[in-house]
Order: C-alpha cells, then sequence, then structure tokens
C-alpha cells in the first residue's frame, strides 16, 4: 500500500494533549552542509519531536535537502532553512507516533476500550478487527493512515461484496480507534477515518411484517412456550436477547406490566442494549394470560427464575428457535422471511395503525434516536395508505366551493404553459 506524504505534520492542534506538557519549545537553527561530490546539494539537519510506542515524548534528528550548491550560496541555503524551520519553531508541527497500528491494538485498544464496551459490540469490533483492518493496516504506524487510504479501503471492501452496514462499522471503528489514540497520548494529529463518504445506502431484501390475519395462523402453527414467545415479541415489541432474559420477577402482573431489565446475547447474561432499552412496557391481556399459562405449565422454583428455559434451567438459543420452529411456520402461513426482527417490526407498524404515535413506537422498542424508528423499523401498509389518501380526497373535494372552482381551473396543457 502506497503511503502519502505525511499531512499530520502540517496539523496545528486544537486543544491541549499530554504531548505539549511534555514538549519543551526550542529554537532552532538547524545545521546546514554540503552533500555529495558530482552534484553536491545543501543539507538541513535538524531535531523533530516523536511519540514513542510507550507514549513518551522522543526526539529524533531529521534532514531535508534545499536545493543544488550550483544553484545557491550558503547565505540562500540559510535563508530557505528559517523557512522551512519557522512552522516548528513556532509550535505549528505536532509530534507524530512511531507505534505500530497492530501494537496499538493488541496493547491497548483492546485491553483498555473492550472493557468498557457491550459484549455483542465487543464480539462485532473483535472480529472486525481481526479480519479486516489488522491485514490492512497492522504493519503500518498509526500516523502513516491517511484519509484517502481509509476512504479506498471502505470502497474497496464493498466492491468485494461487503455491506453497506458492515462498511459503515469499518469506518466508525476506526474512527473510535483513532480517537481513542488521541485521547491516550499515542496520536496527536486531526482523526483520518472522519469524514470517509459511503455509497448511497441500497435496500439489501424488502423489509417485510405480518398483516393481522396472519398472526393468528403464525401462532397455531407455534408450540409452547414458542408461541407465547412470538406473541410477546409482537405485542410489546422485545428484541430476541430481552424475550430470552425474561424473568418471573420482571413481570407484574398486578399492574400490567413487563419490565426490562438484561439480555441474553450469544451465551451470556448482559445488560440491555442501550440506556433507552431500560424501560417498563404494558402488558396487554393476551400477554398476561398466555404468561400466567405458561407459569402454571413451568411451575418456577424462584421468583427470578427464567420466564423462558429449557428443561435444565438455561436460556434457549434465539438461532435454534429461529430455524426449528420459525422458519418452518413462516412457509406454512406464507411469510418464508419470517425472523425474530419481523415481530419489532410488526409491532411498530400494527401500533402506528391502532394510533399509537412515532414517540410510542420508540419507547415500546427501546430506540435512541427516533429517526432508527421511523427508517428501519417502520413499514407502510398500501391498503392503508389507499384508504388515508381516499379520506384525504374526500376531505378536500367534498365542498361546494372545490366544485365551484373547479370549473374554472384551465387546461393542463395552460397549466404547463
Amino acid at each position: 500500500m502506497a503511503i502519502l506524504p505525511n499531512a499530520e505534520k502540517q496539523w496545528q492542534p486544537k486543544e491541549s494533549g499530554d504531548w505539549q506538557k511534555l514538549a519543551r519549545r526550542r529554537y532552532q537553527k538547524g545545521s546546514i552542509r554540503k552533500r555529495g561530490t558530482r552534484n553536491p546539494v545543501w543539507e538541513l539537519q535538524f531535531w523533530a519531536d516523536e511519540i514513542q510506542p510507550n507514549g513518551s515524548l522522543g526526539r529524533k534528528r531529521e534532514s531535508v535537502i534545499l536545493g543544488f550548491v550550483a544553484d545557491m550560496n550558503k547565505r540562500q541555503a540559510m535563508k530557505i532553512a528559517d523557512e522551512h524551520l519557522r512552522p516548528l519553531n513556532l509550535g505549528k508541527l505536532t509530534p507524530f507516533a512511531t507505534i505500530l497500528f497492530r501494537e496499538f491494538i493488541e496493547k491497548h485498544f483492546i485491553p483498555n476500550a473492550f472493557p468498557t464496551l457491550k459484549t455483542s459490540t465487543r464480539k462485532r469490533y473483535q472480529y472486525t478487527i481481526k479480519n479486516h483492518l489488522l491485514p490492512a493496516f497492522g504493519d503500518l504506524r498509526l500516523c502513516d493512515l491517511q484519509r484517502v487510504e481509509i476512504q479506498a479501503f471502505v470502497l474497496r471492501k464493498m466492491e468485494k461484496g461487503l455491506s453497506w452496514e458492515t462498511a459503515d462499522l469499518l469506518r466508525n471503528l476506526l474512527s473510535k480507534i483513532f480517537r481513542c489514540a488521541k485521547k491516550w497520548g499515542f496520536f496527536a494529529g486531526d482523526n483520518p477515518a472522519s469524514e470517509i463518504d459511503l455509497p448511497h445506502k441500497k435496500p439489501v431484501r424488502e423489509k417485510c411484517v405480518l398483516m393481522p390475519q396472519q398472526i393468528p395462523k403464525l401462532l397455531a402453527e407455534l408450540r409452547e412456550p414458542y408461541r407465547t414467545m412470538a406473541l410477546v415479541g409482537i405485542l410489546t415489541g422485545l428484541r430476541v436477547g430481552e424475550i430470552l432474559g425474561l424473568r418471573w420477577s420482571d413481570v407484574d402482573f398486578d399492574t400490567a406490566q413487563l419490565r426490562v431489565s438484561q439480555r441474553y446475547y450469544r451465551g451470556e447474561m448482559d445488560s440491555p442494549k442501550t440506556r433507552a432499552s431500560q424501560r417498563t412496557l404494558p402488558l396487554p391481556p393476551e400477554c398476561i394470560q398466555a404468561l400466567r399459562r405458561l407459569q402454571a405449565v413451568s411451575r418456577p422454583e424462584q421468583k427470578d427464575a427464567l420466564v423462558f428455559r429449557t428443561k435444565k434451567g438455561t436460556p434457549y438459543s434465539d438461532t435454534n428457535i429461529l430455524h426449528r420452529q420459525l422458519k418452518p411456520a413462516g412457509q406454512k402461513i406464507g411469510a418464508p422471511w419470517l425472523s425474530w426482527h419481523t415481530f419489532r417490526r410488526t409491532h411498530a407498524t400494527l401500533l402506528q395503525l391502532a394510533g399509537g404515535s412515532l414517540k410510542d413506537a420508540q419507547a415500546q422498542l427501546g430506540h435512541t434516536r427516533l429517526s432508527t424508528t421511523l427508517e428501519i423499523y417502520t413499514i407502510p401498509i398500501p391498503a392503508h395508505q389507499r384508504e388515508a389518501v381516499a379520506k384525504l380526497s374526500q376531505l378536500v373535494t367534498s365542498s361546494d366551493e372545490f366544485r365551484e372552482n373547479a370549473k374554472e381551473l384551465p387546461m393542463p396543457t395552460q397549466q404547463i404553459q
């Protein structure tokens, strides 16, 4: 991979860091000497600061060619040297890091950043670093990565078949790595992963929801406890991890409420995905009846026992349920695209058709951003769109004033002119 000229040295910091506290600004004149015999040149030598792999500030000797001796005398070379050293003496040149990308990831980013992440995020980052970032950038210094190289890297990954979501993950993860490197004193330049552009996002597959008449058919095809899992997912909008992490202590039959306080993800019990995911939801009567029947059959010995648990008392595998129960049932009712996410989309879509607002759907689904609820989980239904347009048409055209004014409207050709 070709390395472009280091732009980090041209950057002037906006805020102080540890390296600035350690750096002692000293005025340099440098040393000028002749170099070469056949076509001698003027060479300037000076000291440049650098951030060493342990994060401390060090100095190394650097040199630059000012020009040919035949074209200038020493006095002229000294003037050029002064101009070259001016940014350094004014403190406008920042030291650059010598630590390798791989070394920073293994020694600093993984030990210090991973413990602060959710289990799902940590596993996704670990896979992405191992299979994409280290093979591409592992042997480069942090200061050698340029924005144009990261832009080309992300686009190449998309050309090889990676999805838009994966490319977005690569961009965001690189940006987080450089933010941490700068915060911890291993990088002093501008974040090269910022302002990376991605192509327009195209939907990979059509997003579908269950129609009201399909839901009873689906529930009839499922046996317990999978029937109650699907019903809870459709009527509350819970994530699959939140369904599998439910405990009987989270279900309040007296107030008809459900508290989401944890989730089960890939073998580990964890806190909910985001702060907004920790929520209390109303339980409709159908859910209460189904849960009471399940409780009577399962007879939990402890109040904090899992609502949905295997014979051994352990959580179910969402993947096994999907492929062994949900997918076959979906095939039978003409919904081969059925998945756990289908229940959340169905809940958000039908909730609005039932009169709920977008904010209600956001609260039910536990989304931090309203745009996520609107753009990803809410699906328009053509029949209801047609009904809404018909009502609008009736509202607008039913007045006598409209019919009277419509007679005076010009022809379409006249309007265009």
